[in-house]
């Protein structure tokens, strides 16, 4: 097996961005900083190709772009060239994205330059450096990508703020990037060689998504690990469906975890039974019994059913961390063979693939919250809890009846996206992309149906409180699922009259989005 290790050049010099590098500057604001090397890196590549470039044919330098290629560009127009990529292909549609997403792909562009294998000048590195620690966001509608060559459309209206032009996202405000520039006492981009080129053709959106989809994901599995663990604890049912010895015989990493996660979450329980003392070291002279000597599946096969959602987002985590710290450019500059590749290393069907695969993951944790919701509310199926925990009048009050709808309508949708986009190819731009990725809409798909999880898990959370309430049982639960039921408490008390419910699920959406769990 051929393991390539060019990437790591000669000197050394290039660092490696992980998920939680990653984390600190999208979320946490920590302040990126360029190196000397870095910038060595980036002002060699540049000289080199300034002075290869001289009389030789390079796409995108002197051709035209895409299926134009064919057409040689004047000198005295090169110039223009680079500036007419970025304007023309500024024609997204659709809603902006949020600044969170935009700052991951900002993020993503620039560790593609910082490789030195791109030939742009330093001055596009350092602004574009300086819009991600000014916190100055360009707008940028969600539609537009096919996913090769990479995002063109969404790093066009990137492009189109570095040099001055479209509107941007400054203090919470949407203001023309001429304004915030002049404010920021900052120069637009100039363009040099082939800046104009290198700003829109990657991976850098999809990527962006991908990674904030990422850690999305791997909050909803916690939780959805610690509310698995809860509606046992009410159900009291029997702990050897997460046992070692169980879970030891299924060859499966995430299933051994997730198993292993649950028995962690459960430490201090005193709700869950032992099948040993309670059916193996006593007789029993019951012909039916009351209590369920097997739970149903979305209780009792959590490690199962999560198991391989685990094993996928640590996949997904290695992916998108390799596209993260890739050179995603076409061509590729490389001063150290002093040569110029052309290629398809823009084609993003790496991180379509894998967002694919998530959001099934993510709609499958999903179907998994909402059948233990149903659970809950179906005093038939649970026989300890009054229809729709409804603590009040029954006919009169409603419970939780309302929400279920809800529940279910947004599970449903998440089923319905989860088709995937990777299959989806659609020939395009004179059939020149005749195979291409859609993995931007794969990564923006997989986002809304996470936004989706976010909503069910929320009100599965509420029925979760209303539940314990019920059968008193707070003082029994685990340290973790105890702490998690207070916190929900603490946003919607327990509740017997009927009353609106949407802004509380926003509040409990929010909650479990930047709540800090550590398992």
């Amino acid at each position: 097996m051929y393991i390539c290790t060019k990437i790591k050049n000669e000197k050394n010099l290039i660092v490696v961005i992980s998920l939680e590098d990653f984390r600190a500057i999208v979320f946490s604001g920590k302040t990126l900083n360029i190196t000397k090397d870095e910038q060595k890196q980036i002002e060699d590549s540049y000289q080199f190709l300034s002075s290869f470039a001289r009389n030789k044919v390079i796409y995108g330098i002197n051709t035209g772009f895409g299926p134009m290629a064919q057409y040689r560009i004047l000198d005295s127009d090169l110039h223009n060239l680079q500036y007419n990529i970025i304007r023309s292909h500024s024609s997204g549609a659709g809603k902006a994205l949020d600044t969170v997403y935009v700052k991951a792909a900002m993020l993503s562009r620039y560790r593609t330059f910082v490789m030195g294998k791109s030939g742009v000048h330093l001055d596009a590195v350092l602004l574009l450096k300086e819009f991600i620690n000014r916190e100055i966001y360009p707008y940028i509608p969600e539609h537009g990508s096919v996913g090769s060559s990479g995002d063109l459309v969404q790093l066009s209206h990137l492009a189109l703020t570095l040099i001055g032009e479209g509107e941007v996202f400054y203090k919470q405000e949407k203001r023309n990037t001429s304004e915030v520039l002049k404010i920021e006492q900052l120069q637009p981009l100039n363009m040099y060689l082939r800046e104009g080129l290198a700003l829109v053709n990657g991976t850098s959106f999809m990527t962006g998504i991908g990674l904030i989809n990422l850690i999305y994901s791997q909050k909803l599995l916690q939780w959805g690990l610690i509310v698995s663990t809860l509606i046992n604890e009410i159900a009291s049912s029997y702990d050897d469906f997460m046992s070692v010895e169980l879970s030891c015989v299924k060859l499966h990493h995430g299933q051994q975890n997730v198993a292993a996660s649950m028995r962690k979450i459960a430490q201090g329980s005193k709700c869950m039974m032992n099948r040993q003392k309670e059916l193996y070291d006593k007789q029993t002279p019951d012909a039916v019994f009351q209590h369920k000597v097997q739970p149903y599946y979305s209780l009792r096969c959590v490690p199962q059913i999560l198991g391989p959602v685990y094993d996928e987002l640590i996949h997904a985590e290695k992916v998108l961390i390799n596209e993260l710290n890739s050179v995603d450019d076409n061509p590729i500059v490389d001063n150290e063979t002093q040569s110029v590749y052309h290629g398809g290393n823009f084609h993003g069907d790496y991180v379509s693939y894998e967002m694919d695969k998530l959001k099934i993951g993510i709609t499958k944790l999903t179907m998994l919250i909402e059948r233990q919701l149903n659970y809950l509310l179906h005093d038939k199926i649970n026989g300890i809890l009054p229809p729709f925990l409804n603590l009040g009048n029954l006919g009169l009050n409603y419970g939780m009846q309302g929400t279920q709808f809800t529940a279910t309508s947004t599970t449903a949708e998440c089923q319905m996206l989860s088709n995937p986009m990777y299959v989806h190819s659609i020939p395009n731009n004179n059939d020149n992309q005749d195979i291409v990725s859609m993995g931007t809409n794969a990564a923006l798909i997989a986002k809304q149906i996470i936004e989706n999880s976010f909503q069910v898990m929320s009100i599965h959370g509420i029925a979760l409180a209303q539940a314990v309430d019920y059968l008193k049982i707070e003082d029994k639960l685990s340290t973790i699922t105890r702490k998690f039921y207070t916190d929900i408490r603490e946003i919607i008390p327990v509740f017997i009259q009927d009353n609106p419910k949407y802004k509380e699920i926003d509040r409990i959406v929010s909650y479990l989005k930047n709540e800090t769990i550590e398992l």
